[in-house]
């Protein structure tokens, strides 16, 4: 599971990265947690041309009665994410890179949760595979607004995550990026192709401060190792 993460990295160096023109500034955030709005770039079906969005952190599927279904689609399991059907027309046509350059997991250590921080060895900023969906309220739900929301893929832990937590967020490779989010994409078998493990050995991990557990903490400290 991926139940938050970080994105510190400047809005230039985001833009120049994921290959953007248009981007907002951003504050950095450290501890990013489920409902909040977070970075992602999508493909403009009009333009054919990758487009950066911020969407609600939580899939609300369009034929959801109530939005607060979100909370519960975090994440999307690499493995069945084609036929569930909370996920299966997003995975079809709607993917989305959820931008990030940190994750976190925990680990049961002597009755309590310790968090660690993962990232890559380079600290380059990276993309979740994502998949985002439009709500619309029902009628007779007047004070409910269009909702645009997303998921992270998930699939099973590499070497170094695999001590803290059997599963970890799906980390596509840059010269992927393309081919996950383009629509055309006709055959699933390809693009699950692209859910693995990343290579551990362009990542490192360690144990960080319990602050990150309250999802009001938003500071650097959150990613400093402890001593």
């Amino acid at each position: 599971m991926c139940g938050r993460f970080s994105l510190n990295q400047s809005s230039a160096a985001i833009a120049n990265f994921f290959r953007i023109d248009k981007i907002p500034d951003l504050a950095a955030e450290y501890n990013i947690a489920p409902t909040q709005r977070v970075a992602t770039v999508l493909n403009n079906a009009e333009t054919n041309q990758r487009e950066f969005q911020q969407l609600r952190w939580g899939l609300i599927p369009s034929w959801a009665k109530d939005p607060r279904i979100g909370v519960k689609l975090i994440n999307a399991r690499a493995e069945t994410v084609a036929a569930k059907p909370a996920f299966r027309s997003a995975f079809k046509q709607r993917r989305c890179l959820v931008l990030a350059d940190g994750f976190y997991e925990w680990k049961r250590q002597n009755g309590k949760k310790q968090p660690f921080y993962f990232r890559l060895l380079n600290g380059q900023p990276f993309g979740f595979a994502g998949l985002w969906e439009k709500w619309q309220p029902l009628q007779g739900r007047p004070d409910d607004e269009e909702i645009i929301s997303c998921t992270i893929l998930t699939t099973a832990a590499n070497e170094l995550v695999q001590p803290i937590h059997d599963r970890m967020p799906v980390i596509l490779a840059p010269q992927d990026y393309d081919l996950w989010l383009n629509p055309q994409m006709p055959t699933t078998e390809r693009l699950q192709q692209l859910l693995c493990p990343y290579p551990a050995q362009v990542m490192t991990g360690y144990p960080v401060s319990s602050l990150v557990n309250n999802s009001r903490q938003n500071s650097s400290e959150c990613i400093i190792p402890l001593s």
